[in-house]
């Protein structure tokens, strides 16, 4: 269920549409864009009452929508909602992850993962994306990963949808790049969020080590899209990672990863 919508006479501040917008990094966003004088639709799969209060007490307008962004009904409801009011920005963040051996898993839980991190984003990008062409104006921030960067042993279908989300990025600010719309891809590491409750992975060596606080993280990717950068890495280390997976053979890579992402911290 949504909000009531608010028309255009309503409010004359830009506009922002964050998804993911109940905890982590897309709250986090979504709190970067409320004190910048942004109002707000936001969106995600689960609850987002607390949130709503938290945006609004900065002073933003706020929609909310509960829904499931790896469906075509979850992605066009969302766009409904915007019901053709000027988009300012976009944080494209929902996604989800999934843990163990690509073979025990559930192909249900597969084709979620898929839906959301690559089809949903796809599509949202598509609806919302043409619209800011047709004004020759906006702001699109992705939430990739370093994961992307690097094959993901043990978490296999999760690192190649964050390496989709990251090469798409690219090649997307690249065809904008005449249009006044920039795109940013935002490539985090492991970051104290939800994420790693719910793909499963609180037993493995990535699932119980050091983090980075989701409220820095945002930041860091919110500065860059307000300068209209191409790409950010969040962290010192994790810089330091995606530049040591640029020259590393992928099979080396593979293996690192295993030890990191292994169910039961990689040991038998």
């Amino acid at each position: 269920m949504s909000d009531s919508r608010l028309t255009s006479a309503e409010t004359a501040r830009p506009l922002a549409i964050v998804t993911g917008a109940s905890s982590g990094i897309g709250y986090e966003l979504a709190r970067l864009f409320a004190q910048d004088g942004f109002d707000l639709v936001v969106a995600a799969d689960t609850p987002l009452a607390e949130a709503k209060q938290a945006f609004e007490s900065l002073g933003a307008r706020v929609e909310t929508l509960q829904t499931d962004l790896s469906t075509e009904e979850g992605v066009q409801s969302l766009y409904d909602l915007v019901s053709g009011r000027s988009v300012d920005a976009l944080a494209a963040n929902a996604g989800h992850g999934l843990g163990e051996g690509f073979l025990d898993q559930d192909f249900g839980d597969i084709l979620h993962v898929i839906n959301t991190n690559i089809t949903g984003t796809t599509r949202l990008l598509h609806l919302v994306g043409r619209d800011m062409r047709t004004r020759g104006k906006g702001q699109i921030l992705l939430t990739g990963s370093i994961a992307g960067l690097m094959p993901g042993a043990f978490a296999a279908v999760y690192n190649a949808s964050k390496a989709y989300v990251d090469s798409f990025s690219f090649a997307l600010r690249n065809e904008l790049k005449d249009t006044g719309v920039s795109v940013t891809v935002l490539m985090p590491g492991p970051t104290d969020t939800e994420f790693f409750d719910r793909a499963g992975m609180e037993d493995t060596v990535v699932g119980q080590g050091k983090k980075m606080d989701p409220a820095d993280v945002a930041k860091i990717g919110y500065h860059a899209m307000q300068r209209g950068e191409g790409d950010v890495v969040a962290g010192v280390m994790n810089k330091l990672q995606a530049a040591t997976a640029a020259v590393t053979p992928q099979t080396a890579l593979a293996e690192v990863h295993r030890r990191q992402a292994e169910p039961g911290g990689g040991k038998h």
